[in-house]
């Protein structure tokens, strides 16, 4: 069996570090993936938006965290980790009671894309340029 996961977004919040009692580092992030369409019945635009919680992890985890800030629009791949719970997406109930779904994703791999806000927009990934590294409504 194989699955790969590909999303495209903006991180909704500063990446959050931590490190496992192994000395491995992990990187959270949370990323809004936007899709928007013509009503066809009433000729007006729709959106749709969907969170995903990442989880990078190592080397990645370290240049995400250090490269990466809060709109900054990102590539990731990887595979959807279903809550063990429900088999399905981690829900959650929002500050207005109505309930909140995101989806987990382990990443493979992180490409930066668009402009960091420091000037360097080349749309390189940290794993591009330095080969050592290979590897609100928000519910996070």
């Amino acid at each position: 069996m194989f699955q790969k996961l590909i999303i495209v977004g903006n991180l909704g919040s500063a990446p959050e570090m931590k490190y496992m009692p192994d000395g491995q580092a992990v990187t959270n992030l949370s990323v809004a993936c936007n899709r928007r369409w013509n009503d066809k019945t009433s000729g007006e635009q729709q959106e749709e938006v969907t969170w995903f919680r990442v989880s990078v992890w190592g080397r990645q985890a370290e240049a995400a965290n250090q490269y990466l800030e809060k709109g900054r629009q990102v590539l990731i791949e990887g595979r959807l980790r279903p809550d063990p719970n429900t088999g399905g997406p981690r829900l959650w109930t929002r500050h207005d009671g109505s309930v909140g779904a995101s989806f987990e994703v382990v990443a493979d791999r992180v490409q930066f894309l668009g402009s960091s806000g420091n000037g360097n927009g080349n749309g390189r990934s940290q794993t591009d340029a330095d080969p050592t590294y290979e590897e609100d409504d928000i519910p996070f």
